[in-house]
């Protein structure tokens, strides 16, 4: 069984890759992975941290969005991608006939709702401005502690994938994504959802965002109707603790290794390219990216056979106030 879409010669004209992480597919996502036990290896001192801190009111939020099934499309408009604000500004502008029509079909569901579902469904201003602050008390709870993770492991997706983008080789962009994603043009082919259908996107276009809170396969909205996003997995190389832990900053004080900080700080870049720019052999710099990554400094992403190397957060920051300096 698979989700199919059907693309034109103008929609494949139209991919776009995601120029940042969406909060708020983020916190549907990770709404889902709060109501199971499930990935604890990388999830489970978030998860046990975020039930400790959420404040009750929030559980009721959760009801919108069930682990397993439909969760309301109204939850990640488009608007999103402009970042949380933009995000929740297009959430209580939601029209009263999407509302009522999602949270239907969530009823049907069997899923039991808010107390204030039925004014929400009605266009409710009193009952959208509540769903907006819980989203907001969410964020600030659940996410932004972490966000600079999800960033940092977000622009390293990226950078793998930009290269599809800037040679034009579509097919090799959508069939690196994940392995649910399988790409027979001009058809995507969307697994493991439990649902067969077609989606016929007739000159919309398509925009691909990787999610780091999204687990095991890849999805999408419900309706057709809505612009379409096809949300995947990002691969993770550790877990979301709520420490950074211990940080051998003083592993920079080398100039080789604060060549190769710079290096990476405006593109993800190869090992063998990291050693052409620094003057070093391949094995050398590949020793000093290793004590960068641990370090927190530097990030490294494989997409087949090519491993990308992209600075962090943290990375950033000292490159900055060195430049400060």
């Amino acid at each position: 069984m698979a989700v199919r879409i059907h693309f034109t010669d103008d929609d494949l004209a139209q991919i776009r890759l995601a120029q940042a992480p969406d909060p708020m597919w983020e916190a549907l996502l990770s709404m889902h992975l709060l109501q199971t036990d499930t990935a604890s290896l990388v999830f489970g001192a978030w998860r046990h941290t975020v039930r400790r801190r959420l404040a009750a009111p929030v559980g009721a939020l959760l009801r919108l969005a069930p682990p397993v099934g439909y969760s309301a499309d109204f939850l990640t408009p488009a608007a999103g991608s402009g970042g949380l604000d933009a995000g929740i500004g297009a959430l209580l502008s939601t029209p009263r006939q999407r509302l009522g029509h999602d949270l239907a079909e969530l009823a049907r569901t069997g899923r039991r709702l808010p107390s204030w579902a039925r004014r929400l469904a009605d266009g409710d201003r009193g009952a959208l401005t509540h769903l907006g602050r819980l989203y907001r008390h969410y964020f600030a709870t659940a996410l932004a502690p972490w966000w600079g993770r999800v960033r940092s492991r977000f622009d390293a997706e990226r950078a793998v994938h930009d290269r599809y983008l800037a040679d034009g080789d579509l097919g090799g962009l959508l069939n690196t994504l994940h392995p649910g994603l399988v790409w027979r043009r001009p058809v995507l082919e969307v697994t493991g959802l439990g649902v067969e259908r077609d989606v016929h996107l007739d000159g919309r276009g398509l925009l691909v965002l990787p999610s780091y809170f999204c687990r095991r396969t890849p999805t999408l909205l419900k309706d057709p109707a809505l612009p379409c996003v096809v949300v995947y997995p990002m691969p993770h190389e550790d877990a979301l603790s709520t420490t950074s832990g211990p940080r051998s900053l003083d592993a920079l004080l080398g100039r080789t290794r604060a060549e190769i900080l710079e290096s990476v700080a405006d593109r993800g870049v190869t090992t063998t390219e990291l050693a052409h720019d620094t003057g070093v052999a391949p094995a050398t710099a590949s020793h000093h990216v290793g004590i960068l990554r641990k370090a927190g400094l530097l990030s490294t992403c494989r997409a087949g056979r090519v491993v990308l190397h992209t600075v962090t957060p943290l990375g950033l920051a000292l490159l900055d106030g060195r430049g400060r300096g």
